[in-house]
């Protein structure tokens, strides 16, 4: 009840020179607070989204532009039922904006979540339902799903914490790394260590990642790209197919964009979710490895109208969603709705949600998944400058972080090469991937693609206006591993239960001659070699290079190129293998090293050095680019000069010919010759192998030489 007090009369009193002067009262009454359900309740900081602790209670701040009345309910631990219902009061509205501070609360004592009427005529996209519990789109900690594979109790992860957010950092800072020197490497939190031969005290957690630091120094790389973090549902189309259990493993299929998966942590952190995740961020920087996210903005895990209904859908289903003009949902993500990113109340949220990781978590980067979607109109039409993609491109708080498109959409969007970057975007080169399979399994026609790709991909980025635009990968962990690229022809998808059909069917593999495990020597030194070549190529090539997690031990997925469902074996990573196969580690290591110390191979330097231009493109002859000779050769070369520092010349040789090629070498000057930097047909590299003019590359191999001083 509102408990009004007699308001004092402040009466004017004249004053000199005609102006007039207020009396004031000595002791101003401030309103009394109103009292609901036994709690006191005032309006609160509009401004603040979320739940929020403030000195001596809550901050609730929730918008629906649609709905006619709000409530706001309270729950005590695993208990399905509200033990306060607290609806905000008319006049605690200020345009579409609800907001309320409610005193005396612990924050580590309820979990809460809201209930929205509204009208209800599905054909307009209104599905405004009074009776249900909503998640809180701010929320930055959702209940009852800490533990991995066991369903939360009916409507428990609809609810969310308050989270007190007292993480110190000390004086960390950034590494920021220049985006030309990242070597990323991809890799799923759970299914990195919960294998038992990971070796670690916390398997399939952040704690179980922060353990593998020193594997993580000793490879070489200084990005991980954490596939999605943020709370998903792995329990969604759960099946069980011959006995497998089957989940949503991949967790591209988000329930809350601002809060932390809490089944990635090795103990529950109640009020204090995040805390694990930011402990490995700070420590993983201090050690100079940036710490990018993979985040999903394109769709939610709510689908489309028959899919389940918890956050979204009752607060604003027809702003929040595309909708079609029966009230339908749009689908070019493939998972059933497609968030409607450029409306200004979506659009905000975004930007909400990753300057929040940005501070709150540190967070150094952001890959976009089906980034295509985030550039589409409310009617999923493509915009020329889509208001989202340039808002995070020139957000002061996001300023130094990473920003990385996957610049296609399900629904055959593609813009690689033009996606809109306002020269702050980067992309995952897809067409880098696809043209370096072909090229090195053999395909004839891909010398000239697989030179351009190597060399930076100057026909889609200009040197201009997108520079460190290109993401290259050949594999990632959409599709087949490296090892099952040149394992298997055809992808191995029964265990899925969708009979083989899901997957794409367009890999660019090649088995080296017989499909799977195999006992024959000669089929895996061919393998092994082919996967030297890929990764050479990958290191070798201008942009940023980026690889999956376990590709440098040969980890195997039996075949399987879309183990979204398989939480267990085929996608965990066999740490055994990595002491079966030290020799490709060692090759990795090597040819990462060699990417760091050789600057050339990660930016143009100069325009050139000793008569060489900065990239030139050479046949089995020198500078016949046109590959004259041989359409199965390429031959990259780089050149540049820093000021004060000694010329670096670097040749890239790649032999996709099925036999040795004789190859002649660019003249150097009179006091130079080439030395052998590496060299796949070995597993180990062989130092101090010299060239003047020509050398012989064997079968489907690559070396790459260095000009130094005689």
């Amino acid at each position: 009840m509102r408990q009004d007090t007699p308001k004092q009369k402040i009466t004017p009193k004249p004053a000199q020179h005609g102006v007039t002067k207020l009396s004031l009262p000595r002791t101003i009454h401030l309103v009394p607070l109103d009292c609901v359900d036994g709690f006191e309740i005032r309006p609160g900081f509009y401004e603040i989204n979320g739940a929020t602790a403030i000195p001596g209670g809550v901050n609730f701040t929730v918008y629906s532009r649609g709905a006619t009345a709000i409530e706001l309910l309270l729950f005590h631990r695993m208990e399905d039922e509200p033990f306060a219902v607290i609806p905000f009061p008319k006049h605690y509205r200020i345009g579409n904006v609800y907001s309320m501070i409610v005193f005396k609360l612990n924050i580590e004592e309820f979990e809460y979540a809201y209930r929205v009427d509204g009208p209800y005529e599905p054909e307009k996209g209104l599905i405004f339902d009074k009776n249900r519990y909503l998640l809180d789109p701010y929320a930055k900690a959702v209940t009852g799903q800490s533990q991995w594979g066991i369903s939360a109790p009916w409507g428990q992860h609809y609810r969310a914490r308050v989270v007190k957010d007292d993480f110190d950092w000390g004086d960390m800072a950034s590494p920021l790394l220049p985006v030309e020197d990242l070597i990323i490497y991809e890799l799923h939190v759970r299914g990195y260590t919960k294998h038992d031969s990971s070796g670690v005290f916390h398997p399939g957690t952040f704690d179980g990642l922060m353990e593998k630091l020193p594997y993580l120094l000793e490879l070489g790389v200084n990005v991980v790209e954490l596939m999605p973090i943020f709370e998903f549902d792995e329990m969604q189309d759960y099946r069980e197919i011959d006995g497998e259990k089957l989940y949503n493993y991949w967790g591209y299929n988000t329930v809350s964009f601002f809060s932390p998966n809490t089944s990635y942590t090795a103990s529950t952190e109640y009020n204090r979710e995040g805390n694990e995740l930011k402990n490995l961020i700070r420590v993983f920087n201090q050690h100079g490895i940036e710490v990018f996210l993979d985040v999903v903005f394109n769709h939610t895990a709510e689908g489309n109208e028959n899919g389940p209904f918890f956050s979204f859908k009752g607060f604003d289903n027809n702003i929040y969603y595309m909708l079609t003009p029966d009230g339908k949902y749009y689908n070019f993500s493939g998972c059933g709705n497609s968030l409607n990113c450029n409306h200004p109340v979506v659009h905000q949220m975004i930007l909400d949600c990753l300057r929040y990781w940005t501070t709150t978590y540190r967070v150094n980067g952001f890959r976009f998944d089906l980034a295509s979607i985030l550039g589409r109109d409310e009617y999923g039409a493509p915009m020329n400058e889509p208001p989202l993609l340039q808002s995070l491109a020139f957000d002061p708080i996001l300023g130094d972080v990473k920003l990385i498109a996957e610049a296609w959409d399900a629904a055959g969007l593609y813009q690689v090469g033009t996606f809109p970057a306002w020269n702050r975007w980067a992309e995952w080169n897809g067409k880098y991937r696809d043209d370096l399979r072909r090229y090195l399994k053999g395909d004839d026609g891909m010398a000239q693609a697989a030179a351009m790709r190597i060399a930076g991909s100057k026909d889609l980025y200009s040197a201009n206006n997108r520079k460190n635009a290109s993401v290259n990968f050949i594999t990632c962990h959409d599709g087949f591993t490296l090892y099952d690229l040149y394992s298997y022809n055809e992808k191995h998808n029964l265990k899925n239960g969708w009979d083989n059909t899901d997957g794409s069917n367009d890999n660019a593999s090649w088995n080296c001659g017989a499909e799977g495990e195999t006992g024959s020597v000669l089929i895996n030194g061919l393998r092994r070699r082919m996967m030297r070549n890929a990764f050479a190529i990958l290191m070798c090539s201008r942009g940023i290079p980026m690889f999956l997690a376990g590709d440098e031990f040969c980890n195997t997925q039996f075949g399987n190129n879309n183990a979204y469902c398989q939480d267990n074996i085929t996608s965990w990573l066999d740490w055994n293998l990595l002491e079966e196969n030290q020799d490709m580690f060692r090759f990795f290591q090597y040819m990462i090293r060699f990417r760091k110390d050789h600057r050339i191979l990660r930016v143009n330097i100069s325009d050139g050095a000793c008569g060489f231009p900065d990239t030139s493109f050479h046949g089995v002859t020198p500078w016949h680019s046109q590959f004259a000779g041989h359409e199965h050769y390429v031959g990259v070369l780089f050149a540049g000069q820093e000021k004060n520092h000694p010329p670096q010349i670097v040749y890239v040789a790649s032999n996709a010919y099925w036999e040795e090629l004789d190859v002649r070498l660019p003249h150097l000057p009179a006091d130079m010759h080439w030395q052998l930097a590496a060299d796949t047909w070995e597993a180990e590299q062989k130092p101090d192998i010299f060239a003047e003019h020509t050398f012989a590359i064997q079968a489907r191999s690559v070396m790459v030489w260095t000009a130094v001083e005689k």
